[in-house]
């Protein structure tokens, strides 16, 4: 299902993730792609230094592109997310008309490592009536995904 390009997008999407958590926001990251297969543009959640509760990994992914790229650079495009999205930011994909989600740490594993508050719902199952349909897949490089968001609460390194 998962091939190297695929391996490659989502490490640099958890290596985002580690960047937003040292930043002092949530640690999470995602990685834009052409829908050739392009690399096109990293984002990382940045909640807490923004002020902004939207500032999730996906959304600042979908704004900067637009900003930087224009809206058509998300046309078919594959959006690789260290934590599987969010209602938000699966319905921020979709009107972006992106066509694939492929995340590492899933929704149990979020909530397990970061507790509430949460919205208990999968991407999939937020995507699972979208016309067109919207392919989500996952998890790929689940455990350093979720060894990152076991970072959060635990006490900094000397």
């Amino acid at each position: 299902m998962f091939n190297q390009a695929d391996e490659h997008f989502m490490q640099t999407a958890i290596e985002a993730s580690v960047t937003a958590f040292e930043a002092g926001d949530m640690p999470f990251g995602a990685v834009l792609t052409s829908a050739q297969g392009e690399g096109l543009l990293v984002a990382r959640n940045n909640q807490v230094t923004s002020g902004d509760c939207t500032g999730h990994a996906e959304m600042v992914l979908v704004r900067e592109a637009t900003r930087l790229l224009g809206a058509q650079s998300m046309v078919g495009a594959t959006v690789y997310a260290s934590g599987e999205p969010c209602a938000m930011c699966s319905g921020a994909m979709f009107w972006a008309k992106i066509h694939r989600v492929v995340y590492a740490a899933t929704t149990q594993d979020i909530a397990d490592a970061l507790g509430a508050p949460m919205l208990p719902i999968t991407s999939s199952t937020v995507l699972a009536q979208a016309v067109p349909a919207m392919q989500v897949q996952g998890p790929l490089l689940r455990a350093p995904a979720v060894a990152v968001l076991q970072r959060v609460g635990q006490p900094a390194a000397v």
